[in-house]
């Protein structure tokens, strides 16, 4: 298949990486650096203590999703609307979009612009990018997709090494991955410390059991059913994930801006008392504010 990954930060390198591996034709769009050292040296693929270079080809310019049967949309969630809007002229009606992103409005904002079906896409995986077209796996890596789209992209996606399931709830399902990155993105932004980490300090257990207590009365008022518990699967992160420092602790790290609005500031949005999430979220613009 055809592939195109648009917005290929950490995720979209490993998503897309693994892919290539498996044989299907794929197309990175990224920024300038990653895509020059990627054209030059292949992308470094970095997992279980083993690097290899894998040759794909990167681009700068959106229109390399032209010809795609498949688009992993990858791209921060601010920038969610002007990188839709750069690669929308240049997609085929046939083509299937998948986002891979934080967030829970983010396909619903893509699917307004786009005028067609976005599949929306929970991904479970800890990885960074040490350098320009350097990317490293830490742990995990499945996927959780929507319904919709060919019935046999999830055997594609498993035989590539990419555990993937469809969910028939799949907004709870959003809300689940919401709940936990609001418990921990922005505490590991401000300790700048990774989760196996953050959970051993002496009373940051009560602050993260606050913060989930208040993502829960949010997902109570507007009708939201999780698929399971959320107790076990916050607490599991730390321990599937422990070395992980968040995607909102790496965007500081770079200078860029955060999707804190998308996570805790969402929350705190929402109509319902939540002040532990309003102190995260305030803290984190803090912090943008003496990088940007």
């Amino acid at each position: 298949m055809r592939v195109a990954v648009m917005g290929a930060g950490a995720v979209g390198c490993y998503y897309g990486v693994l892919l290539a591996i498996a044989g299907h034709d794929v197309t990175l769009i990224a920024r300038p650096l990653h895509a020059e050292a990627i054209n030059r040296e292949g992308l470094k693929l970095e997992r279980k203590g083993a690097i290899e270079h894998v040759r794909l080809t990167a681009h700068e310019d959106p229109a390399a999703v032209s010809g795609a049967a498949l688009v992993l949309f990858c791209v921060k969630s601010t920038d969610t609307l002007s990188a839709g809007a750069a690669m929308a002229p240049h997609l085929a009606d046939s083509t299937t979009i998948l986002s891979l992103q934080n967030g829970v409005d983010n396909a619903p904002r893509l699917e307004t612009l786009l005028g067609r079906a976005v599949i929306p896409t929970i991904v479970y995986v800890a990885c960074d990018m040490p350098g320009p077209g350097h990317v490293r796996h830490r742990g995990r890596g499945d996927l959780i997709l929507g319904p919709g789209g060919p019935s046999s992209l999830p055997a594609m996606l498993n035989d590539a090494g990419i555990p993937t399931v469809i969910s028939e709830n799949i907004r709870g399902a959003l809300w689940s991955k919401m709940i936990i990155n609001c418990a921990y993105n922005a505490l590991s932004a401000i300790t700048g410390q990774p989760y196996g980490q953050l959970v051993q300090v002496p009373g940051m257990k009560a602050v993260i059991a606050d913060i989930v207590h208040e993502c829960l009365a949010v997902t109570e008022k507007l009708g939201v059913t999780l698929p399971a518990p959320i107790w076990p699967a916050v607490e599991q992160i730390a321990v599937s994930m422990a070395t992980q420092i968040s995607s909102t602790a790496q965007d500081l790290a770079r200078g860029k801006p955060t999707e804190i609005e998308h996570l805790n500031g969402y929350i705190t949005r929402q109509g319902v008392p939540a002040p532990v999430n309003q102190t995260m979220y305030a803290l984190v613009k803090a912090k943008e504010s003496l990088v940007l």
